[in-house]
């Protein structure tokens, strides 16, 4: 069975998400929204940077490119700055009877305790009057802090914590928006960016451990959230831009979920922006990895190291996350309508995409 495809967004994720529709045997990209009037009219295969054109034109007309009656949109469009938007964007999709993976808004991949029923309700609202459903999903928030660790707890004979970390180096992560508007680097450590504002780690990551604890079976006490900054010893440039002396250069935070005392479901995010900053904080498998911990009988710790096959692990980042999305396609369209978490699908392994 073959699915028509829609990708919304041509940015770093959407790029990797359009070749990954092309090389899926079960899918077929039918149409490409995008907002930048530069790219209407472009055909797909050149902005996803493919040896060869996929005879689809992108289009910034969004009746045109829904007109294309596809199964299902893949949504990458930015949402951490314009959440009310693309909460907007999906349950337009889902009233429509149009499914739905989509790499955000974060907190819709597991939202019950995470945010005020108001949030989450329009979208399952529009799932039941459409009939469709919707699963955000990705790398992380996504498949490291879901089906990996909750994998490997299953050969546990008990379980005292559960620990996700991402242990990354950003210097090649170009996106400016996300490093120093949302995350704040390069600014000065008495600024607060918006990651660091009270309950917003809880709101975007607090999904993970909540998520966690429902596979676990689990009843979570609390939530809370903890970080920590370090300054640049001097000005030097990254790919999104320079980063001055003394301005954030570094940043470790976690997200707890607590029961009985203590924090059994915990996500960690250690982020350099040279590999020499936090000498004393948790060092990366290779270039840089996911890293799951489970404490009890036995200990377990799990590396998944990521890296492109342009040697950078930034780029391999963005194909997990697109994949994850793409891959799980049919599973979506195949579920039962509604906002889906990844608990409530199949595993979805890589069917169809060995190539010899």
């Amino acid at each position: 069975m073959s699915y028509r495809v829609v990708q919304w967004s041509t940015g770093n994720v959407g790029r990797n998400t359009i070749a990954g529709i092309d090389a899926h045997p079960e899918l077929e990209l039918a149409g490409v929204w995008v907002s930048d009037p530069a790219k209407d009219g472009k055909d797909a295969g050149d902005l996803a940077g493919l040896p060869h054109s996929l005879g689809v034109p992108a289009s910034t007309d969004a009746e045109t490119v829904l007109g294309t009656a596809p199964d299902c949109v893949v949504y990458t469009a930015m949402a951490d700055d314009r959440i009310s938007e693309a909460i907007e964007d999906l349950t337009g999709f889902l009233r429509a009877g149009i499914n739905v993976v989509s790499s955000c808004p974060v907190f819709l991949q597991y939202p019950d305790g995470v945010v005020p029923d108001e949030m989450s309700g329009p979208v399952r609202e529009a799932a039941a009057e459409g009939g469709a459903s919707l699963w955000v999903n990705g790398i992380d928030p996504g498949f490291a802090n879901d089906w990996l660790p909750l994998a490997l707890t299953g050969v546990s004979e008990r379980i005292q914590q559960v620990r996700c970390a991402e242990i990354l180096d950003y210097s090649t992560y170009d996106n400016g928006t996300v490093l120093f508007d949302i995350m704040g680097f390069g600014k000065p450590l008495d600024d607060t960016p918006m990651l660091l504002q009270p309950g917003v780690l809880s709101m975007a990551w607090g999904s993970v451990v909540r998520q966690l604890a429902a596979g676990l079976d689990v009843r979570l006490d609390s939530v809370d959230e903890t970080y920590e900054r370090l300054p640049a010893p001097e000005t030097f440039t990254v790919d999104s831009g320079t980063i001055e002396k003394g301005t954030a250069a570094a940043l470790r935070f976690e997200v707890r979920g607590w029961s009985g005392g203590a924090p059994v479901c915990v996500l960690e995010h250690v982020t350099r922006l040279r590999s020499d900053l936090g000498p004393d904080w948790p060092q990366p498998a290779g270039a840089g990895c996911y890293r799951v911990e489970v404490t009890g009988e036995p200990n377990y710790t799990l590396d998944l190291q990521l890296l492109g096959s342009d040697g950078d692990h930034n780029t391999a980042g963005l194909k997990a996350t697109a994949m994850r999305l793409v891959n799980a396609i049919p599973a979506v369209v195949g579920a039962q309508p509604g906002l889906l978490s990844a608990l409530d699908l199949p595993l979805v392994p890589g069917r169809g995409l060995v190539r010899t």
